[in-house]
């Protein structure tokens, strides 16, 4: 894949016009199929007008899992979150910054555009947000943690200091503790967050980091 190239993705239209996106980032093992199936399950009116893009993560050797290659937005080398891949990190923001360049050149503006992700895409889907030079609409975080949270503060784009952040967990996702849990969102922010942990559930799609 050259520099410039667009990550391969899943993508549903509306019936109509695009109005808004939606751009959702599986989870570590998983692609861009893993929740495309829960669109029709959202009850959405028939003129939505909401694209959804779900796109592929590169694959990769991934050192906590033995450097088997697989889908994956970063290499992860143990689950306390010390060592991260900041250059995959960071690689990935980009992967998903030309994603949201492309909605806007077919007229999707950026106040309507919701970055979402699933465990290692919610990571990148924080990561993105709170970076992004123009105001979102919105990050949701499912299953996650913050990914280097030391630069959050210095990095922090004036225009989404104040984003509407949705973040959530099960409480018997094992991978994820509490603590870490806890300190991402206290360190992401956003004005309109609501932070729910549900009882008995626990991650369960393809990915699990």
């Amino acid at each position: 894949m050259s520099e410039t190239a667009l990550l391969p993705c899943v993508e549903q239209e509306p019936a109509g016009e695009a109005r808004a996106a939606v751009i959702w980032l599986h989870g570590l093992g998983a692609d861009g199929h893993d929740f495309a199936p829960i669109v029709p399950e959202l009850g959405l009116p028939e003129n939505h007008g909401v694209r959804f893009v779900f796109p592929h993560a590169p694959r990769i050797p991934v050192t906590l899992n033995g450097g088997l290659v697989m889908p994956a937005w970063y290499d992860i080398s143990s689950l306390d979150l010390r060592g991260q891949d900041e250059a995959g990190i960071r690689k990935s923001g980009g992967e998903v910054e030309r994603l949201l360049r492309r909605e806007i050149e077919r007229g999707v503006p950026t106040e309507k555009i919701v970055l979402a992700g699933f465990s290692q895409g919610g990571a990148i889907a924080l990561f993105s947000g709170l970076r992004y030079p123009q105001r979102l609409a919105g990050i949701m975080a499912l299953s996650t943690y913050l990914v280097a949270p030391e630069a959050v503060e210095s990095e922090l784009s004036p225009a989404n200091r104040e984003l509407p952040i949705f973040q959530a967990h099960g409480t018997t996702t094992r991978w994820l503790t509490k603590s870490a849990w806890r300190r991402s969102r206290r360190s992401a922010g956003g004005s309109g967050g609501c932070s729910p942990s549900t009882p008995g559930v626990r991650a369960n799609a393809s990915g699990t980091a």
